[in-house]
């Protein structure tokens, strides 16, 4: 499978990325099969500068970009923002229902013995 990826580059502590098309089996920092953009998150504000072009290109040709990929992609425009799946951790709970009040509750007749001796 065809990945669009980082791929870090610069100094220790000083890091600057390319985006990569490379095959997902190559390593981080290895091989790889196009360079499709730049990103400097050392820069203030950082820089991103990506082909557009070329990241559609490959997208049609199946290349699945990364969640950081994707993240500077929809900043950029390059792609459409996805509708963002609940938290992982929260789940949908439905709210209980709030208690009836006593007076709307609607009196139940007794039977038994205990019913035959109030009516005495």
């Amino acid at each position: 499978m065809v990945k669009i990826r980082l791929k870090r580059m610069g100094a220790k502590k000083r890091p600057f990325y390319r985006l990569v098309v490379a095959d997902s089996r190559s390593p981080r920092d290895g091989r790889f099969i196009e360079e499709v953009g730049t990103y400097d998150p050392i820069a203030n504000p950082a820089k991103v500068s990506i082909d557009a072009d070329r990241v559609r290109d490959w997208m049609r040709k199946g290349a699945q970009p990364s969640d950081i990929a994707r993240k500077l992609l929809e900043q950029q425009g390059v792609l459409q923002r996805a509708p963002r799946p609940h938290a992982a951790g929260a789940t949908a709970v439905a709210e209980p229902e709030a208690p009836a009040s006593p007076a709307a509750v609607e009196p139940v007749e007794a039977t038994g013995p205990a019913a035959t001796e109030e009516e005495a």
